[in-house]
């Protein structure tokens, strides 16, 4: 199931040489209930890509949004994401469950959290 959601965050670095990880505001992360170093799927809104890997803590309230290592091929500055994190449910949980969705605005600045 869906748990959390970052939706129209824009990424503003991307380094290659990185070893990997997708580097997170701490503020956007806290926001969207996310943890360092767990598994996101990322979904560029920009060029269809989609990927996988995990979150780093950036610093808080800096809007940092940086795609490293390999991912770096699939988004560049500027492309708009969709950061999503997934958990194990039990049927009863679904059954009343809805995800915690942050809106992004402007400098990846928290707009509304749903």
């Amino acid at each position: 199931m869906l748990r959390a959601k970052i939706h129209n965050a824009v990424v503003t670095q991307s380094d290659l040489e990185y070893e990997g990880s997708l580097t997170m505001d701490a503020a956007l992360m806290e926001a969207g209930e996310m943890f360092p170093y767990e598994q996101i799927q990322v979904y560029n809104k920009t060029n269809g890509q989609r990927f996988s890997t995990y979150l780093i803590k950036g610093e808080r309230d800096s809007g940092i949004i940086g795609v490293n290592g390999a991912a770096a091929h699939k988004a560049k500055p500027g492309d708009r994401l969709i950061i999503a994190a997934y958990s194990s449910m039990s049927d009863e949980e679904c059954s009343f469950y809805r995800p915690l969705k942050v809106m992004i605005g402007p400098d990846n600045k928290i707009k509304e959290i749903l």
